[in-house]
């Protein structure tokens, strides 16, 4: 694995700041996200994704990590846990096919550090994308 600079943030615009003006697609950008850091740290290792700086979004957890339910509907915030949403009483109650298919997305250990936004950006999971040879 390549050195990397690790910055914790706690506030949305010391993220924007982190990131700069100069947006590129995510996966090539040298400042990465991580949060459940399940996926990046496996793509770091495999020498896939080379970030120069990841920066730890967990700070975030009470602005982004929580469940909404109303007459709206359901809001899952970005940071909630996997295994959180899963769980959660409201969810499984009007919302089941939410909590089965979050429960058969992965694994109890995964679930328990994922998150639902990191989820869903995260990289390909094909085995000839992962193919270090």
């Amino acid at each position: 694995m390549r050195p990397f600079t690790y910055t914790q943030i706690d506030e949305v615009d010391k993220a924007e700041t982190a990131i700069g003006p100069n947006r590129v697609p995510p996966p090539m950008a040298a400042t990465q996200f991580l949060a459940g850091g399940t996926t990046i740290l496996d793509l770091m290792k495999l020498d896939m994704m080379h970030p120069s700086t990841l920066l730890d979004v967990n700070g975030l957890q009470r602005q982004y990590g929580r469940i909404e339910m109303g007459m709206g509907g359901l809001y899952l915030g970005a940071r909630m846990r996997m295994a959180q949403a899963a769980e959660h009483p409201g969810i499984l109650r009007a919302y089941p096919v939410i909590a089965q298919s979050l429960r058969l997305a992965a694994s109890q250990e995964i679930r328990n550090m994922a998150t639902l936004g990191g989820n869903v950006l995260q990289r390909t999971r094909c085995n000839y994308f992962r193919d270090t040879s």
